[in-house]
């Protein structure tokens, strides 16, 4: 069954990710990364800065990355296992290959060692991203009909925008916004027509 082997990559991805915070910890003890605890009435605003920049930062690497794993011959090492479910469930959210999942990881490696960031944005980002993965592969849409009419639902991603990309694997590859997808023509033309809501 297709759920088993999402539930057991997700399992794998999570001891990856585990690993990483371990290591970012080891870094942050070596005095190596960017990370602060330092917050007062001067640098407050670097906290949802900090926070946007970080997620548009994620949200392009892993458009490239996601977009490269599509690659035939990067595909069966990288990319194949979360592709199982044609019907994504929670469990696909994180059911990385283990070499995708480490490739997601160094992301978050590299941002706290290169960008100085609070712990609390840190944390923000990482409870996005995992809220964001799982909404998205509910299979269903949790949002309402029109919202990818509206000015802010052309821009995010939701689980109908996501659920195309695995039933149709060379559209849609972004994380949490549409902007690569359509700065590189892999957003399907016919998304938002085909989610017109009923008439009266």
């Amino acid at each position: 069954m297709s759920i088993l082997k999402d539930i057991h990559l997700s399992v794998l991805s999570t001891g990856i990710f585990a690993l990483a915070t371990a290591v970012i910890m080891t870094l942050y003890d070596q005095g190596m990364t960017k990370l602060h605890g330092q917050l007062n009435s001067e640098n407050w605003w670097s906290l949802p800065l900090s926070y946007l920049a970080i997620l548009v930062l994620q949200d392009a690497y892993f458009y490239a990355t996601h977009r490269l794993f599509h690659q035939p011959r990067m595909f069966p090492w990288f990319h194949q296992g979360h592709h199982r479910s044609r019907q994504p469930t929670p469990w696909t959210s994180f059911a990385f290959d283990p070499l995708e999942a480490v490739v997601q990881a160094l992301f978050l490696i590299g941002v706290v060692m290169l960008i100085p960031l609070h712990f609390v944005t840190l944390l923000a980002v990482l409870t996005t991203m995992t809220v964001w993965a799982v909404v998205n592969h509910l299979g269903l849409e949790v949002l309402p009909l029109h919202f990818p009419h509206h000015w802010l639902g052309r821009w995010l991603i939701g689980p109908a925008h996501h659920s195309i990309h695995h039933r149709r694997h060379g559209k849609h590859f972004g994380l949490y916004f549409t902007f690569w997808d359509r700065v590189f023509g892999s957003e399907d033309p016919a998304y938002a027509d085909a989610l017109q809501p009923p008439g009266p």
